[in-house]
């Protein structure tokens, strides 16, 4: 496996209010790039004519959910998978009403791109400053934000150019590097997959020829080694009994066979003497490789613990400060016990207090909050009864995450970031 091949996969969201054409985009992109069974595309065909449709409605092919939805089974994230010559894709395809943010940060936590839907018609609206707000904290590396309906504005230039006016400055806010706008009409295919014949003044390119050139290998952290340990390999076989591997998934940085390592917690120094991959050697391995590593000394390693480079430390503490999505309906107040997952560890954590509440559509910050409720974004301080060793979440999406759980209940209710 190579960086290159890493770069196959796209993960990326989709986010938009309700009825901007979010179902019918991911039907044109399924339909135009040729992903879809002959019978799905003849079903959908079917099932147009029966709604007096003269045209394939393909919001069809992505809206099969919403029986379920109506039978009163919860999904919070649809997930789907498509795949071009050039790359692999998969839709993390997440509700739009303001109740759903919590799904929202589902879906886009893995996310490397963001596709933002506005209605060409209605222009920026209440949803579109809260779904970039949520791309912008979860750190998505790209954006593209795709005015669709421009076939209902006569594919005006002008209602384009000021739609993109107004998203650049409230954009400016926030921290999102890498922005394309692409005017589309997901009901035609203008410039979805296909040029559009109807805007000749867009010069740009079209939807998916950005989706499978974004350069994406760089959105990893290959600087900073992190090897968070999942599982202590040790076979009971005679002919390996002085084996001793350690598995788990690169969270950062490249590590070599000869490369010295620091374990943490203990603090313990040694060298990788060999890598595995799928149970052969390989010369160097990389996030977000699944590897087992053996070292040149027997050390005492358990699950939890990390190894890094002895020059190239996280962060280690009991105490930090980390923004939240509450996911749960009973409402999060100081002083609150529950567990914490971080990489691999799991540990005990108590909620010292609530710095702030975050305002998602004025982007201001609600000082003096008692407690927050469902969907609620706030920054909060915890202390943790272990040592957390972890980077900030701008540096490495994954040992800058956790998630806070109901000891309780079990339920997941929190996601986190570490500021």
């Amino acid at each position: 496996m190579s960086i290159q091949e890493t770069n196959q996969l796209l993960r990326f969201t989709t986010a938009g209010s309700v009825d901007d054409g979010k179902s019918t985009l991911i039907g044109r992109l399924l339909y135009d790039s040729k992903s879809i069974f002959e019978d799905q595309i003849e079903a959908v065909k079917t099932s147009s004519e029966k709604k007096g449709f003269d045209y394939v409605d393909l919001s069809l092919l992505t809206d099969g959910l919403k029986s379920e939805r109506e039978q009163g089974i919860t999904i919070d994230v649809a997930y789907r998978y498509f795949a071009t010559p050039k790359r692999k894709f998969i839709i993390a395809d997440t509700p739009g009403h303001i109740q759903y943010t919590r799904n929202m940060v589902t879906g886009a936590s893995t996310a490397n791109l963001a596709i933002i839907l506005i209605d060409a018609r209605k222009g920026l609206l209440e949803q579109t400053f809260r779904h970039s707000f949520i791309a912008s904290l979860l750190k998505i590396p790209h954006v593209i934000v795709c005015v669709n309906k421009m076939d209902l504005v006569d594919y005006d230039e002008e209602v384009y150019q000021k739609i993109i006016k107004s998203y650049k400055d409230f954009a400016s806010k926030m921290e999102i590097k890498d922005i394309h706008f692409v005017p589309i009409s997901a009901l035609n295919g203008d410039n979805v997959v296909d040029r559009s014949t109807n805007m000749k003044w867009y010069e740009g390119p079209t939807l998916l020829y950005l989706l499978e050139n974004v350069h994406i290998a760089s959105d990893f952290n290959h600087i900073d080694c992190r090897f968070p340990v999942q599982m202590v390999i040790r076979p009971h076989t005679h002919e390996h009994q002085d084996f001793r591997g350690y598995a788990g998934r690169i969270e950062g940085g490249i590590f070599k066979p000869g490369d010295e390592v620091k374990v943490l917690p203990t603090g313990f120094t040694s060298k990788i003497k060999s890598i595995e991959l799928d149970g052969k050697p390989i010369e160097e391995a990389f996030s977000p490789m699944s590897v087992t590593m053996t070292l040149e000394d027997e050390l005492d390693i358990s699950r939890g613990d990390m190894l890094v480079r002895p020059n190239n430390m996280p962060s280690v503490s009991q105490d930090i400060n980390v923004m939240i999505c509450w996911m749960s309906t009973k409402p999060l107040a100081g002083r609150t016990k529950l567990l914490l997952k971080h990489t691999t560890q799991e540990c005990q954590v108590m909620v010292k207090e609530i710095l702030y509440r975050v305002n998602v559509n004025t982007l201001h910050r609600e000082e003096g909050v008692e407690q927050i409720g469902m969907n609620d974004i706030a920054r909060i301080s915890i202390r943790s009864s272990k040592p957390l060793f972890f980077d900030s979440y701008r540096k490495n999406r994954q040992t800058g995450s956790i998630i806070l759980i109901d000891p309780n209940t079990n339920e997941t209710v929190a996601a986190g970031m570490v500021i």
